[in-house]
């Protein structure tokens, strides 16, 4: 059953939390943590979980393997609305939810593990991210904000982050668009609903639940594969390595087909022409921002829509747990 914890910084807002107990060393180094976008809250990482903890039954792993961690940040799920959307004039950018995230991380290390009791040397873990949606963005940013602090991030399906989602369609009213480029089943009228559709829902002007303002995205993570991100250990003498990365895209005709038949009715051959292979361009940006021998993907998810976690449980399991499994061997060397 999920927990409530008040942080630090904003002690007087609950924050929903469920945490399930490692064991082994890797309990005492390492912590994943789930990473919402923003429609699922942390319930939805439930199948996923069920399915590392039987598949961690079968391979003797049960006896190593990290905590886990969900939550629903500020304004999403169980938790509180953000405190601070009352001096942001009603909504947070996703610095601050890079910063509640470092705390949330902090305070439970601390009081849900004896980790830095015992290892004094030791007092922070190392991160693994599992994500979704904007919640690989949110990963992406934390990485780069606490360099070294994450060992792995594996990415679901990730917000195109430097996009607005509606330019990827071409502009039926610009000067110089061409019907001619459009599918032969999609007409002029058809691209400029879709076009619509998308600045209402995905927009980053277009609001939320959260209160979430997602306007900074594209200036902090302007491109998909840099800034290059920097793992655990390393002295500083240039021998450092990236995270591991593993990064999943969705499969395109599953895509397509949620697209046409949800609120939106988008034609497939338009998503296909244009919305798919933008994101997998994207996708595989994301691949070069560790070392390439860190890198995994894109793997594309079959059968999967964008909630992979909901539609492949057992496939993402397993990529967590090929993490895992490259974490440890890394470790012995």
């Amino acid at each position: 059953m999920p927990e409530t914890i008040y942080l630090p910084h904003k002690p007087d807002t609950p924050l929903s939390y469920r945490f399930l107990p490692g064991q082994g060393p890797l309990s005492t180094t390492h912590l994943i943590i789930f990473l919402n976008g923003l429609i699922v809250p942390q319930t939805g990482w439930q199948p996923l979980i069920e399915s590392l903890q039987r598949g961690w039954a079968g391979n003797g792993r049960s006896s190593n393997h990290p905590s886990l961690l969900t939550y629903d940040r500020y304004g999403q799920g169980e938790s509180g609305r953000d405190p601070a959307d009352e001096r942001r004039g009603g909504s947070h950018d996703i610095r601050e939810v890079i910063s509640d995230l470092h705390a949330l991380a902090q305070e439970i290390w601390t009081t849900k593990t004896k980790t830095k009791e015992i290892f004094s040397n030791d007092t922070s873990p190392k991160l693994i991210f599992v994500a979704n949606s904007i919640g690989c963005v949110i990963a992406r940013l934390y990485a780069s904000t606490y360099p070294g602090a994450v060992a792995a991030l594996l990415l679901l399906d990730s917000n195109i982050a430097n996009s607005d989602q509606v330019s990827i369609f071409p502009d039926p009213d610009a000067a110089n668009f061409d019907p001619s480029i459009l599918p032969d089943d999609v007409t002029v009228d058809d691209l400029r609903r879709t076009r619509a559709a998308y600045a209402s829902h995905f927009h980053p002007t277009a609001p939320n639940p959260e209160h979430l303002d997602r306007r900074n995205i594209e200036s902090l993570l302007p491109q998909s594969d840099r800034p290059k991100l920097l793992g655990p250990g390393g002295d500083g003498d240039g021998d450092e390595k990236g995270p591991w990365i593993t990064v999943v895209g969705h499969d395109w005709e599953t895509f397509a087909e949620e697209n046409l038949r949800g609120s939106m009715n988008v034609p497939k051959s338009l998503t296909n022409a244009f919305m798919n292979p933008a994101w997998a361009k994207y996708n595989e940006g994301l691949t070069r921002l560790t070392d390439a021998e860190r890198a995994r993907g894109p793997v594309i998810a079959a059968g999967c829509g964008h909630f992979i976690q909901r539609d492949d449980p057992a496939l993402v399991a397993e990529l967590t747990d090929d993490l895992l499994g490259k974490i440890e061997t890394a470790g012995k060397r």
